[in-house]
């Protein structure tokens, strides 16, 4: 029997996958407030339109629920946005040139910034150099960033300023590299590297503060930085929202960004609701977990929370700091994992027993290993329990230890673009930096979830963009690649389960979101296509035209 409250906002004419097993497909969609009333036929939804209620005729197209992108970077996605783009930059004219345009639209910057930069930016597989950076940007600061947020290069100005010039004692797994002549190349490795360059940015390396250390601002940042750093995030969100996003979890944080969010949760602001985590440094003393359990205890709203930890295990592929159980082709080195077993073990058990969820960046099949012992660790320490402990990227694994998520209970949380197959970033030869037997069960989506293991699916935003169609081409066609690549293609149905529906369990929210059902929060997105009756190859070519968050339109094409 249908509800007799009426309705404010109809969606009518959808070829909606609601995500509802009692339910899985509908023709319309009816909400009421924040919450959608009911969810069936145009002709038993249209009857409980209420007065001055909208109704949108979705022309046939899918509507789903709103997308939940489950790995972002809000605050510095945002701020990328406005800084030197520099992604596809290749060779020195061509770095000289879009340097000196962006470096003229922002005069007053300390420190002229660039995001998304390529490794091998000079071109023909060559890294820059601080002289590299000193002859494209001569007059002024200026440093970059990789689009993988791991590495970052700098010119002499900016080492010097940041006091890099000869070099620093940094924490395990973090670099400021050194030439022959013992002062800096310009490439920074890892974040307590790269640290004091951000400082010297727009936004005072605020926007990664969460991400280098889970440290606040020192000193507190002023009332005017505050307001321009709600500002840009506003802007982030707006532009999340624009492709049909209605929930992001975080995956740096800290008690500052937290009370940014807050502060625009309050004055309508914040767009999409927010999960943000107290991020563990691998130096950090583990009674700092005590402020994970601060942040849970003061941020538990239904628009933003705190309840899980990220810690980082290694790096990544392409700068040879993800931990592997082979050395490096045709080196001796096997990357460095930025905690000890020991260390990792014990951090898992406290926060395990804390009730707190775990997400653990671990990219080398050695840090995948470890990071499977510290879940097993704390499970046998604690007993079992339903903990959605998660490994992020999972970019290769070894054979044995694939059955090992299921067993664990363990979440795959990957990102598709991330991938030689997802056609974003260049593809990797065997033999240069990834093993042939690596290659096999590298980016294994398909092996992984034919385990039973949950996968679930995001971006890393601004690693790559947070267009969520993009990320849904790159899951469901990829592009062909030669052996050893396995194909790991996935249905469109399960790929977009893992955006929206799994992303909400993954978050314990799986009775509140993630399924059109009546009760559920009214958050939802509109596309521009029928998705089932696109071919895979131009699956990016869709987009949200209409995104709704708690019954609020985010978002109108």
């Amino acid at each position: 029997m249908m509800s007799r409250a009426t309705a404010n906002l109809i969606i009518c004419n959808a070829s909606a996958l609601t995500f509802d097993e009692a339910q899985p497909r509908a023709e319309a969609v009816a909400l009421s407030g924040n919450r959608i009333l009911a969810v069936g036929s145009n002709k038993d939804i249209r009857p409980l339109a209420g007065a001055n209620c909208r109704e949108i005729d979705a022309a046939g197209h899918t509507l789903l629920p709103g997308f939940i992108d489950s790995h972002v970077h809000l605050f510095s996605g945002s701020t990328s946005l406005e800084y030197l783009d520099m992604l596809g930059v290749t060779g020195a004219d061509q770095l000289r040139q879009r340097i000196a345009a962006y470096a003229a639209t922002c005069p007053d910057d300390l420190c002229v910034f660039g995001s998304a930069a390529s490794y091998f930016m000079m071109g023909e597989g060559r890294a820059a150099t601080r002289q590299d950076l000193d002859a494209a940007c001569p007059d002024r600061p200026f440093a970059c960033i990789a689009s993988d947020l791991h590495t970052a290069w700098a010119n002499t100005r900016a080492l010097e300023m940041a006091g890099l010039l000869h070099g620093a004692s940094l924490p395990a797994g973090n670099e400021v590299v050194l030439g022959p002549d013992g002062t800096a190349t310009g490439e920074l490795r890892e974040t307590a590297a790269f640290g004091p360059v951000l400082a010297l940015t727009r936004y005072g390396g605020r926007d990664l503060l969460g991400y280098v250390s889970g440290d606040d601002p020192t000193p507190p940042a002023t009332h005017a930085e505050r307001e321009a750093d709600k500002a840009v995030i506003a802007a982030g969100m707006r532009h999340c929202a624009s492709h049909g996003i209605t929930g992001l979890h975080n995956m740096d944080g800290n008690f500052y960004q937290l009370s940014l969010l807050e502060e625009m949760e309050h004055s309508g602001q914040l767009l999409c609701r927010t999960e943000i985590p107290f991020h563990l440094k691998s130096y950090d003393p583990l009674d700092r977990l005590a402020e994970a359990a601060s942040m849970r205890e003061q941020y538990s709203s239904d628009m933003l929370w705190s309840r899980r930890i990220k810690l980082f295990m290694d790096g990544v592929i392409d700068s040879r700091t993800a931990f592997m159980l082979e050395p490096y082709p045709n080196t001796e080195s096997h990357g460095e994992p930025l905690v000890s077993a020991e260390r990792f073990n014990q951090a898992c058990i406290i926060a395990d027993r804390m009730g707190l969820q775990i997400s653990v960046h671990a990219i080398g099949d050695a840090a995948v290993r470890r990071t499977l012992d510290g879940y097993a660790a704390a499970r046998a320490t604690n007993g079992p329990r339903d903990s959605r402990h998660r490994i992020e990227h999972i970019e290769t694994i070894h054979p044995d230890d694939i059955p090992r998520l299921k067993q664990l209970d363990v979440v795959a949380s990957l990102q598709p673009m991330h991938s030689p197959v997802g056609g974003f970033f260049p593809g990797y030869t065997p033999g240069e930096l990834l093993r042939t037997e690596q290659c096999q069960h590298a980016f294994a989506w398909q092996t992984i979830r034919n385990t039973g293991t949950p996968v679930t699916f995001s971006t890393d935003w601004p690693v790559v963009p947070v267009d969520v169609m993009r990320t849904v081409r790159a899951a469901v066609a990829g592009i062909e690649m030669e052996s050893p690549w396995t194909p790991q293609r996935q249905s469109l149905l399960d790929t977009l389960a893992s955006y929206t529906r799994d992303n909400a369990w993954l978050e314990f929210n799986e009775h509140k979101k993630g399924r059109l059902k009546a009760g559920m929060f009214a958050d939802i997105a509109l596309m521009s296509h029928q998705l089932e009756e696109m071919q895979p190859e131009i699956l990016d070519s869709a987009q949200a035209t209409l995104t709704v968050r708690g019954g609020e339109i985010t978002y109108e094409a």
